[in-house]
């Protein structure tokens, strides 16, 4: 596969007063744009519902919701269910926010690998083998999953967002491979080194 993405980026200057105002913001906070932000922003509407989704369902305390799964639980989510969906783009972009997020440097490695065998916690365990179950065959999700989360202390709101999270990833992992896009270069060393002053 070539590095080049099938659909060119478009123009930050191009788009849309308040999708340009996010990719700027984005772009101060993390010093570059992730390439996922243009990617998409060649259709505005669908650039506006996916990233309203993106945020109710990674950052729910925005929206006035609490939820049992940490940042890095969500990220832990993602960067196992998009590696099971071989997307490229969401596991080096997301594995290094659940570096930075969980301050273990092999972490998404492990899990994008092997999430049994990953240096995890029990109820992280069971939550992506929860995940992972809604990626490969939520047809067979029964009450015996629901009861093992309880057993790790996820009520049913949590199962929600395990799920939920899953699925909207399967899309987003299904248009990044699509479409060729590529993760950014800086993705790459993120949370794997300290940083330096």
């Amino acid at each position: 596969m070539s590095n080049t993405p099938r659909y060119p980026l478009p123009d930050l200057n191009s788009l849309p007063d308040d999708l340009k105002a996010k990719i700027l913001e984005v772009q101060e906070k993390a010093g570059f744009v992730p390439n996922v932000f243009l990617g998409l922003a060649r259709r505005p509407a669908e650039w506006r519902a996916f990233f309203a989704y993106h945020d109710a369902l990674m950052t729910p305390e925005t929206a006035g919701r609490t939820s049992g799964l940490s940042k890095g639980d969500r990220e832990m989510i993602v960067t196992t269910t998009s590696a099971a969906n071989h997307c490229l783009y969401c596991v080096v972009a997301h594995g290094a926010i659940l570096r930075i997020y969980e301050k273990k440097p092999l972490v998404a490695d492990q899990v994008a690998v092997n999430h049994r065998k990953a240096d995890i916690a029990p109820r992280q365990r069971a939550m992506l083998d929860f995940a992972m179950k809604v990626c490969l065959a939520s047809h067979e999700v029964d009450d015996a999953d629901f009861a093992t989360l309880h057993a790790h202390g996820f009520s049913d709101e949590d199962a929600w967002d395990i799920a939920a999270i899953t699925a909207f990833f399967g899309l987003s992992n299904r248009m990044a491979s699509f479409s060729g896009m590529m993760p950014n270069p800086e993705f790459y060393l993120m949370g794997r080194v300290p940083k330096t002053k």
